[in-house]
């Protein structure tokens, strides 16, 4: 099914020629010519049941002996296809707020997520004819969808090296509104944009997962501080013999090392030790 534009006249116009009609039927029957009388009343009443008045950002698909006879876009008052069955579609742009969902992420952690999705209609003839009730399906598939993609990645991760629900939400986003494009077009929609609102573990294991993720955060942090202290390390051993401040054996640069390694890894501020020497030579 694809969108046409339907038969239609100005409304203005078509009244117009409804209220002269409407005259010449009075005139001939008091000049008791019933038949040209019954005849503008039948045109009259003909051209009478086409009226119909279109809102801004509205379109009425137009039905004749359940037949597809076009879609009226033109905002305003028209005169169309006499008695024929119209059924207008808002062209507006609406929200659809899904529910809660429960689904596994790609590791299998339950989560919750919802999203809020943006969309129009485009096609009035596909909206009514395609679809049973293009607003039931818009609101089963973007659930679906929103499904599909919290199934295919993890809802956080600390490694930074994969998409993640938690941490790629423009990501996400612009793969939710391709999908539900492609499932939502057969009904003449279109998406304008698709967005989580809410994201989180399930209840059940929300504690576990808090707990999980913290070590996770300890343990990167660890090791970013333990790579840098390396480095910082060995620098300062190098710098320290470049310069020629001291000579150092492998015992001494292994206690060095090991000392700076403290300080700078240790959680707590380190308490330095002073050396003034012997009291005896």
């Amino acid at each position: 099914m694809k969108e046409r534009n339907a038969w239609m006249i100005n409304g203005f116009l078509g009244v117009l020629v409804i209220a002269l009609l409407l005259a010449g039927t009075v005139f001939s029957f008091i000049a008791q010519e019933f038949i040209l009388g019954a005849i503008c009343l039948v045109i009259a009443i003909t051209l009478g049941s086409g009226i119909t008045l279109v809102q801004p950002n509205q379109s009425v698909v137009v039905i004749f002996l359940g037949k597809y006879m076009g879609t009226i876009r033109r905002e305003g008052i028209v005169i169309t296809v006499p008695f024929s069955i119209r059924k207008t579609i808002s062209l507006r742009v609406r929200n659809f707020n899904s529910k809660r969902l429960k689904v596994n992420d790609v590791n299998g952690n339950p989560i919750e997520i919802a999203a809020v999705i943006v969309f129009k209609v485009v096609d009035a003839a596909k909206a009514v004819f395609d679809v049973d009730n293009y607003e039931k399906f818009v609101e089963i598939q973007s659930e679906t969808a929103i499904r599909s993609v919290a199934t295919n990645y993890p809802y956080d991760t600390f490694e930074e090296v994969e998409l993640t629900l938690r941490g790629n939400a423009e990501e996400i986003s612009r793969e939710l509104t391709t999908e539900l494009q492609d499932r939502l077009t057969v009904s003449g929609v279109e998406v304008i944009e698709a967005r989580l609102t809410h994201l989180a573990y399930s209840t059940e294991i929300a504690q576990a997962m808090l707990q999980r993720q913290q070590a996770s955060a300890i343990i990167s942090a660890r090791k970013l501080i333990v790579e840098g202290a390396v480095g910082m390390v060995q620098d300062a051993i190098d710098r320290l013999e470049k310069d020629g401040l001291v000579e150092l054996d492998d015992e001494r640069r292994a206690a060095m090392t090991n000392n700076l390694l403290v300080s700078i890894v240790s959680d707590h501020g380190t308490q330095p030790v002073i050396n003034t020497g012997t009291l005896y030579q």
